[in-house]
């Protein structure tokens, strides 16, 4: 049974709400409780924030197995807020780490970029999100069309990989948590790739199939659909794409 307009709505606002308490509560525990952050209040939330980031990311990817095992075809319109909130934890990550460590100072950044690996990484992982951040609109997917559009967004993979590579980089000692997201995010891919094995599979199979020993498959053999149904199937996809929601995924 999938959910009517009003209570896909109604889950995303609940999801929104959900996305923004963790940020809310770093901030009014900066403000109200700092001793709440530990020791050091600087780097706690700079962590968090960055453990937010990859959770979010990891959600965006859970999406498409999970819409696969349930047949809840309604997830989709949220990955687009999930792939939002990721690159909106990546961005403050950032900007407490340039705020707290180097006070804003730009040579001292760049430095700290290029010296230490584990910076190098994270930093190349959020250069990547801006471009899938600055594209996820329904009109950036008409611009750009759904084939470039869909290679583009490929990014989400490469990104994903950066920030465990990050997080296990920056631990040094205990690598359980960054581990437990490299778990995840192993599984998450590894169900993509039998998926596009799968379907490779699928349509080879039913190539050898529809090849007929004079050499005419009997696709030669289907009319070509009229001028108004080919209008009505292209309208019927022009109305798909504007009811789902894309995301950084």
């Amino acid at each position: 049974m999938q959910p009517t307009q009003g209570q896909i709505g109604a889950l995303k606002a609940l999801v929104f709400v959900a996305a923004v308490v963790p940020f809310g509560h770093l901030a009014l525990s900066a403000i109200w409780f700092p001793d709440a952050l530990g020791a050091n209040p600087a780097e706690f939330i700079t962590r968090s924030l960055g453990d937010w980031c990859l959770r979010f990311l990891l959600a965006t990817l859970a999406v498409t197995p999970l819409r696969r095992a349930t047949g809840w075809n309604w997830l989709l319109r949220l990955r687009r807020m999930l792939g939002l909130f990721a690159f909106f934890y990546a961005v403050v990550h950032f900007t407490s780490y340039v705020a707290f460590d180097h006070l804003f100072v730009v040579v001292e950044i760049l430095k700290d970029i290029v010296k230490r690996p584990f910076i190098t990484v994270g930093f190349s992982a959020l250069l990547l999100l801006i471009p899938l951040a600055a594209t996820s609109t329904n009109a950036m997917v008409r611009r750009l069309g759904a084939h470039r559009w869909r290679a583009l967004h490929r990014l989400v993979y490469p990104i994903a990989m950066l920030g465990v590579l990050h997080f296990w980089w920056m631990v040094k000692r205990d690598v359980t948590e960054p581990a437990i997201y490299g778990v995840v995010l192993a599984l998450l891919l590894a169900h993509r790739l039998v998926h596009a094995w799968r379907e490779a599979r699928s349509g080879r199979a039913t190539g050898a199939h529809a090849v007929r020993p004079d050499g005419a498959g009997p696709e030669a053999q289907v009319p070509a659909p009229t001028q108004p149904a080919a209008r009505a199937a292209s309208g019927a996809d022009s109305a798909a794409l504007r009811s789902t929601d894309r995301s950084p995924a």
